[in-house]
């Protein structure tokens, strides 16, 4: 990872209308607590000085699920190169939480944004080396015209932001 390859998904996040900062772990609770709406779910945060604002309700019910207007998740890796985030399921519930609510907010680690889907494709193998089962990978808000013109946030959110966490 280089500060090129943050740069360049930050570029790439921005062309599919996703909004993007890069902070440092010690500021990441306090600004992604200004990118959710409430009520917001979210799934706990494995980077070490990073976790989620008391704001957001983690291990949430079905019920607090199906009322959220933001999920937060952590990724496991994000792709510089299609501005894509890879979000691996878990028992915490990490897929549905970033699935379901209007909003999404992933939480990246800087030095997990490789440049390219080769570099991807690496990580993916290394996670189910590692007994991962199942990944998403979610490029820009979720769209679809199978009815006409284009919509989104049909068949997931209608709207991303990413934290990229610079120090680590």
């Amino acid at each position: 990872m280089t500060t090129d390859t943050i740069g360049r998904f930050e570029r790439s996040l921005a062309a599919l209308e996703v909004t993007s900062e890069v902070v440092p772990a010690s500021a990441a609770s306090e600004r992604i607590g200004t990118a959710v709406d409430d009520p917001a779910v979210g799934t706990a945060l494995p980077f070490e000085g990073a976790s989620l604002p008391d704001a957001v309700t983690a291990e949430p019910t079905p019920a607090e699920l199906e009322n959220a207007a933001t999920g937060v998740t952590p990724a496991s890796f994000a792709v510089a190169e299609h501005g894509t985030v890879a979000i691996a399921s878990s028992e915490r519930g990490d897929e549905p939480v970033s699935l379901y609510p209007d909003r999404h907010v992933a939480v990246v680690a800087g030095s997990d944004v490789v440049a390219d889907l080769g570099d991807g494709f690496d990580r993916l193998l290394e996670g189910f080396s590692d007994g991962r089962e199942s990944v998403v990978f979610a490029t820009g808000r979720s769209a679809t015209a199978d009815m006409g013109g284009l919509v989104h946030g049909v068949h997931g959110p209608g709207e991303g932001h990413v934290v990229v966490l610079e120090d680590r």
